[in-house]
């Protein structure tokens, strides 16, 4: 079961006296709050802050982090802890909006807060909610997005496969290390070769480091036995919250949290009736990772970092393929499948292209089959699939986007495999890709509505049979 948290955004403006400083500093505060509950004012919320700090001629932290405590009626406040960076040093601000039935608005708008460097004082300031011009944007960034269980996303992690020839079925997961910025693949399929022979399982790890050589290994093929809970063979699993096991000179063991709902790149009957040549899925489109990975070069050590594990189940690749997925920040993500198909007929076509761009809890286009073939002709996405750019544009509604994927070679790794017909495909492969993602919407013209820049840790693949 899932259940609904809360976002929203909120900014303040108001000013703030350092230690030892006569005069005051102008002070704002842009936020971003994220609960894993819903939000009601009879109860205590708790949620987490992120954004930006600004103080004029002193500080301006992008990444700004903490926690609020949200408690109106329980606890009579609004606490604020926000830590930032500011002249080199690490510095925390503490207030609290005291809530008061006499004084509802100033006591819901007004915040005093402390700044503290270690258990030092380090300025007293007011921060202010502007009503006049921030009240409406406040109300609008309110969502409320569904929380899923974890129960809900391990049953997208049970095998699909009954048994037919013919048929491949993947878990895979991708991340970025941010300390390090050191990207990681591991691959994980079970091939059921048409022709009858018995089912196997294989797979690979890679290591993407943001200097030096690709580093990877292979395991398998070993002979396929079901596990109802995900992938498991020859020591290595792919399962609810785990990632573990060995090959050649790697060695894993990974915890992994799912931080969102399932994301279907393909419609979302593709994966419950498999009538399309493939059907892809993100049990949950955002995760923290956490665990260590040995490789010849040494351990790669990871705290909460950010990627996502995938689904696919279907007949073998696509002739042609190029995949994206990108973490946006913010809990936003994009992802992208273009394939042209197997199938006599299709194969003609130029590349289908399923896009989902998941931003502030909305997910865009509202329908995959808007993405791929769109309505009437309008409305289509579409790819341009190369090395080392390849590009996807398209409009849906009253917004556009156009994504630019930049694969180095010296950062992308070409493997080699054997699809269930006995056809030999090719992946090109890069967790350090760089993407370029500009969103426009229509207001009388085309205006950009958000644009993101990833360097170096975009999630990519060019693939051909």
């Amino acid at each position: 079961m899932s259940r609904r948290g809360t976002e929203f955004t909120e900014t303040m403006t108001g000013s703030v006296r350092l230690a030892g400083e006569s005069e005051t500093r102008p002070m704002r505060l842009d936020l971003a709050v994220r609960a894993e509950e819903l939000m009601l004012p009879h109860r205590t919320t708790d949620g987490r802050l992120t954004g930006r700090v600004r103080v004029a001629g002193w500080a301006d932290d992008p990444d700004a982090e903490g926690e609020l405590e949200i408690s109106p009626l329980a606890r009579r406040r609004i606490r604020y802890r926000l830590d930032f960076t500011a002249q080199g040093h690490r510095y925390c601000l503490d207030g609290w909006k005291s809530v008061s039935a006499l004084r509802s608005l100033e006591s819901l708008t007004v915040l005093p807060f402390m700044l503290r460097d270690g258990g030092e004082e380090a300025g007293r300031g007011t921060l202010r909610f502007p009503v006049a011009s921030a009240l409406l944007p406040f109300l609008a960034s309110f969502r409320f997005p569904r929380i899923q269980d974890a129960k809900d996303t391990d049953r997208h992690l049970t095998p699909r496969w009954n048994g037919a020839p013919g048929r491949t079925e993947v878990w895979y997961t991708t991340l970025t290390d941010p300390a390090t910025r050191t990207g990681l693949w591991l691959h994980h399929e079970l091939t059921a070769p048409a022709d009858g022979s018995p089912a196997y399982a294989h797979g690979w790890v890679a290591l993407f480091p943001p200097e030096g050589p690709v580093e990877h290994a292979r395991f398998g093929p070993e002979p396929w036995k079901a596990d109802p809970t995900g992938f498991r063979s020859g020591g290595v699993e792919a399962g609810p919250g785990r990632l573990r096991g060995s090959a050649g000179t790697f060695d894993w063991a990974l915890t992994e949290r799912p931080e969102g709902e399932p994301l279907f790149t393909f419609p979302r009957w593709s994966w419950r009736r498999p009538l399309l040549p493939a059907a892809q899925i993100l049990p949950a489109a955002r995760a923290a990772y956490t665990g260590t990975v040995k490789h010849p070069g040494g351990e790669l050590r990871v705290d909460g970092a950010p990627g996502a594990s995938a689904r696919i189940y279907g007949h073998g690749n696509a002739r042609r393929w190029a995949w994206l997925h990108a973490d946006l920040g913010g809990g936003d993500v994009l992802e992208i499948v273009a394939a042209v198909s197997m199938r006599p007929g299709l194969d003609r076509l130029p590349p289908l292209t399923f896009l989902r761009l998941r931003r502030n809890g909305r997910t865009w286009p509202r329908r995959a089959e808007r993405a791929a073939v769109g309505w009437a002709g309008l409305g289509r996405f579409r790819a341009r699939i190369g090395l080392p750019v390849w590009t996807v544009t398209g409009t849906a509604g009253l917004r556009r986007i156009r994504v630019e994927v930049t694969q180095p070679e010296e950062r992308t790794l070409a493997l080699d495999y054997t699809d269930p017909d006995g056809g030999a495909a090719v992946c090109r492969n890069s967790e350090s890709a760089d993407a370029r993602v500009l969103l426009e919407r229509w207001w009388g013209r085309w205006r950009t509505e958000a644009e993101w820049f990833l360097d170096g840790c975009a999630h990519a693949e060019v693939g051909d049979r």
